[in-house]
């Protein structure tokens, strides 16, 4: 949740959205809450609470004037969230991007499929400067928890040593491994199941 002076911001999911606030901005008539759709099209909603009452936004480009009717939006134009934002959106942290490999059933190897995602993964980390890399280890379900917990480390690791090899001054690596929990795809004990068998690196 955001306070805002006379406002309050309560966003659900929060990475699934993009809000500016306009406030006392020059060349801005009112100040006011747009909400944008993220670069993949995904879009959450928002709720605006001003003392005028609570106001609802869900579709891309709605915007609530922060002093007018709650419950009345408005569209606001490409054009004028340039005109009002586009400073404010360049100078934006960018943001982070995922990929996900994956291994070969009880081993460190990863697929062939995902080997040859490698090159758009380092070309992502040489493209930021100082770019921040995380990378988590996951395992399926076959074994016991221990043995996973160690898999899913090597699994980290070895994607690791592949970065650092090709570029010793990557920057931040961060290296973690979840083993068994955090299935990306649910299933009961002793599954094999190859979407779970991967390691996320998350590029910042």
């Amino acid at each position: 949740m955001l306070k805002t002076k006379n406002s309050t911001l309560a966003c659900s999911p929060a990475r699934a959205i993009l809000l500016l606030l306009a406030l006392g901005l020059s060349g801005c008539s009112q100040s006011y809450v747009v909400l944008l759709a993220e670069d993949d099209g995904s879009l959450g909603k928002v709720e605006v609470t001003t003392p005028q009452g609570t106001t609802l936004l869900e579709n891309n480009r709605d915007a609530v004037n922060l002093e007018g009717e709650a419950g009345k939006t408005f569209l606001v134009s490409e054009q004028q969230i340039k005109e009002d934002f586009g400073a404010a959106i360049a100078a934006s942290p960018e943001k982070p991007r995922s990929f996900y490999l994956y291994f070969e059933g009880g081993t460190a190897t990863l697929t062939a499929e995902s080997m040859a995602d490698i090159p758009e993964i380092i070309a992502e980390i040489k493209r930021r400067p100082a770019a921040d890399i995380s990378i988590i280890g996951h395992t399926d379900t076959i074994g016991d928890e221990q043995t996973n917990a160690s898999l899913s480390l090597e699994r980290a690791k070895s994607v690791a040593a592949i970065f650092t090899e090709v570029m010793p001054d990557a920057g931040k690596v961060t290296v973690d491994s979840h083993g068994e929990k955090n299935l990306l795809i649910a299933t009961p004990d002793n599954t094999d199941e190859p979407k779970n068998r991967r390691v996320e690196v998350t590029v910042r």
